[in-house]
């Protein structure tokens, strides 16, 4: 659980006397989280696909624990509590999903297109429904 480790390293900075940086985590959880990272890789004798589950306080993704995870990941999908209230499932929210695989190189120029398209048009909704929400 990456949010434990997180915590736990937050604790034990404060048990060392470590003055915490911003929203309270210790000023060296950007070197923590790489060296945990770091850790999952492919060698030699073999490799690892991680999938790992990223609490995200107060549905935040710019928190520090989550964003920090984030850098490293290839691809993060994220689950949205608004569209499992209207009962769409899975609840997976593609404009704040993000996949390092999206390229053109990878995916062909055209599905890339698409997928920019399709990203430019749920973004465009979205800023629909908050003038609607605002107006009535």
């Amino acid at each position: 659980h990456i949010f434990r480790f997180v915590q736990a390293g937050s604790e034990v900075s404060a048990l060392l006397g470590r003055m915490p940086s911003a929203v309270g985590y210790q000023p060296t959880l950007s070197t923590e989280m790489g060296t945990l990272q770091e850790r999952i890789t492919s060698t030699k004798e073999g490799s690892i696909t991680s999938i790992q589950a990223v609490y995200v306080p107060a549905d935040d993704l710019t928190d520090p624990a989550p964003a920090t995870t984030f850098a490293h990941l290839d691809a993060t999908t994220v689950l949205s509590r608004g569209l499992a209230a209207k009962g769409i499932y899975p609840a997976v929210d593609p404009l704040d999903s993000t996949s390092t695989m999206l390229q053109p190189r990878i995916v062909g120029e055209e599905h890339y297109e698409t997928a920019q398209r399709v990203k430019q048009t749920l973004q465009r909704y979205k800023e629909l429904q908050d003038i609607i929400a605002i107006l009535g």
